[in-house]
């Protein structure tokens, strides 16, 4: 009998903390029925009552929960939960590559030129390009 008495004090102190704690985390905007302060005191005071009460009266209501509002989503969500983050994330590696893209065909037509510069430069006997001096002609 003792260890069933123990048990339900248990249970009804996590009870009893368990609203305590959602109490004073909900924002004083949603709380029903009482002022966010009054909820607090009866949950105190009435351990067991206040948090049954709260539960069914003061508690805000689930479609609360489901719908966080944009500055709260922001604020507390993480940033991978953010579509428009995600959204810039793609957008900025989608820049990057064509960045990466358009260097590397740059890097490639410079030496394409280079090449055909050195192409049309004379050469000696080893194959080296050489400085064309100008020819003065009498």
């Amino acid at each position: 009998m003792v260890r069933n008495f123990i048990f339900m004090a248990l249970v009804a102190l996590a009870v009893t903390i368990y609203a305590l704690i959602e109490c004073v985390r909900t924002r004083p905007s949603d709380v029903r029925s009482l002022p966010k302060a009054g909820w607090v005191a009866a949950i105190v005071l009435l351990p067991l009552i206040g948090a049954g009460l709260w539960f069914w009266l003061g508690r805000p209501s689930s479609s609360t929960y489901a719908q966080p509002t944009q500055a709260n989503r922001s604020a507390t969500g993480a940033p991978d939960d953010d579509p428009e983050f995600l959204r810039n994330l793609e957008t900025q590696r989608r820049n990057k590559a064509r960045e990466d893209e358009l260097r590397r065909k740059e890097a490639e037509l410079e030496a394409r030129e280079r090449k055909l510069r050195e192409e049309g430069k004379p050469r000696d006997e080893g194959g080296n390009p050489t400085e064309e001096t100008p020819r003065h002609t009498p």
